[in-house]
């Protein structure tokens, strides 16, 4: 059989094409797989992204709400561990109230009486917690399908989610566009970084509400969990946890982790604790907001992991899973009670609009919003 030059050239066109394409979805680096993961109640079909490192540890993350399923890291032996809560299915996710493994928008943790002003206009939101507005409203970013392409960087395998949220969306003001990408490094980090921008000028908070327990999923409580927190200050509360305002140091309270210290030790201790039946309050990260620093790292000792977060924002929330009353619904029928996870969420300040002193966010047309959160992996002998 006689083949022509140019057949030949296009063939080989072709099969460069499809190495490259495969090339692509491997890089090298990792992979990034697609699958079904449910439908929403409107017909929206919902997909999960398993990226999976060289190393081979793997994140899954779906396009409902962003949310991280599943998170598989090794311990000091190699063995790999899922450390984050999660559901196995969409229902999962639909029908819990815990924020589990999500984005979270417009604006993260609260807003005191769902008030705030700007430029000389009151905006009125949802109270959708103890007579505050928290998390976003009745329908925030968790509970959103955004727009899911796959990326893949040198870094590692990624995920890259779009979602525009209109003016007025939650009682919020401005058209504002958002991008978050979800990258699995092949040095087992899973790194967060946020981009936003708007048509009028608003608030914005984003963080991200994944539950740990190094340990894994479903084997008790985090109250051994060795915790250091890189704040000498902290953001106490009143009793409907909105910010005081003022800024207090840790030493000397149940709040100082400047130094290695088990969760547990003082959960209890004082009347900051009772107001939130344990931790859930900002602290004030020590070094420049803006510049990528370590915030915090968390010890497990019986499987050696480590997680480090760095971040560039201002603030860390640390939440305890006080609330937390998932009865065998979790990954593999696991039961969720209270206190077996634990939430590092890097963050402005709680009530920020309400408190000038507080690092502002406002975010105004022409001017983007750009954050990086990084949970770093390893594990020790």
């Amino acid at each position: 059989m006689i083949v022509s030059r140019a057949l030949v050239a296009a063939l080989c066109v072709l099969a460069i094409g499809a190495g490259v394409a495969r090339a692509q979805r491997r890089g090298g680096a990792g992979t990034v797989r697609q699958s079904d993961f449910g439908q929403m109640p409107d017909g929206q079909r919902v997909s999960v992204y398993t990226l999976t490192n060289r190393r081979g540890a793997q994140a899954r993350i779906i396009n409902y709400g962003g949310a991280v399923v599943s998170l598989k890291v090794p311990d000091r032996k190699g063995r790999l561990g899922d450390v984050v809560l999660g559901f196995d299915n969409l229902e999962g996710y639909l029908n819990q109230t815990f924020y589990i493994g999500a984005l979270i928008g417009r604006y993260g943790n609260r807003i005191a009486r769902g008030r705030f002003t700007l430029d000389g206009v009151e905006y009125h939101l949802a109270t959708n917690n103890n007579g505050n507005h928290l998390h976003g409203g009745v329908r925030g970013f968790d509970k959103v399908v955004w727009r899911a392409r796959p990326l893949t960087t040198r870094a590692g395998p990624a995920l890259e989610l779009t979602y525009r949220s209109r003016d007025g969306e939650e009682g919020y003001p401005g058209s504002l566009t958002v991008a978050v990408i979800y990258t699995l490094t092949n040095d087992d980090e899973l790194r967060i970084d946020y981009d936003a921008t708007t048509d009028k000028a608003t608030v914005l908070n984003l963080t991200q509400h994944s539950y740990f327990n190094l340990a894994g999923e479903g084997s008790g409580d985090i109250l051994n969990h060795l915790l250091t927190i890189n704040a000498s200050r902290f953001t106490p509360t009143d009793a409907t946890s909105i910010p005081t305002g003022e800024l207090r140091a840790v030493r000397g309270t149940p709040f100082d982790f400047t130094r290695q210290t088990a969760i547990g030790a003082r959960i209890n201790a004082d009347e900051q604790l009772k107001f939130g039946s344990g931790y859930d309050h900002n602290f004030v990260l020590d070094g420049r907001a803006g510049q990528l620093r370590r915030a915090a790292e968390v010890y497990e000792p019986t499987t050696g992991r480590v997680m480090e977060v760095w971040t560039t924002e201002p603030g860390m929330q640390f939440y305890t899973g006080n609330f937390l009353a998932v009865e065998g619904g979790g990954k593999n029928g696991h039961a969720y009670p209270r206190r077996t996870a634990f939430c590092l969420e890097t963050q402005h300040y709680p009530d920020s609009p309400n408190h000038p002193a507080f690092p502002s966010t406002v975010l105004r047309p022409g001017r983007r919003f750009r954050s990086t959160t990084i949970y770093r992996f390893s594990a020790r002998p």
